[in-house]
């Protein structure tokens, strides 16, 4: 099973000028703990549960402030070829939670949560 197994028909995205309170509704709403930030067809960087914690943390009106300002930008991405025990070693490695999936023609195909490759490691076993 490769990382391109697990994403879905549509990648969920904002973009850079949506607020954090936007973001953070729109997450909940879909039960995900990113949301990629795209502008066009071109990924900027990703809102994840901890930027909007950094953001709550640090004060900031989630109504004004962009997710530009908090996102986590220039992310590593990842080709929907990746077997899943890799990217699983990548994980244990990184402080990362979420794996955003680019194929060749640099079109985002999603993002793969610490989640998503969990169920799918358990499904390998």
């Amino acid at each position: 099973m490769n990382l391109g197994d697990l994403v879905g028909d549509a990648p969920f995205v904002c973009g850079p000028d949506t607020t954090v309170a936007a973001a953070a509704r729109a997450m909940e709403e879909s039960d995900l703990g990113s949301l990629a930030v795209v502008e066009g067809t071109a990924l900027l960087g990703l809102i994840t549960e901890r930027d909007i914690r950094r953001a709550v943390a640090q004060g900031a009106d989630l109504d004004v402030i962009q997710v530009s300002g908090v996102m986590s930008d220039d992310p590593d991405t990842f080709d929907p070829d990746l077997d899943v025990w890799d990217a699983a070693s990548w994980i244990g490695v990184s402080d990362y939670r979420h794996m955003p999936v680019v194929d060749d023609g640099g079109s985002l195909r999603g993002v793969v949560s610490i989640r998503d490759l969990l169920k799918a490691l358990i499904d390998t076993v």
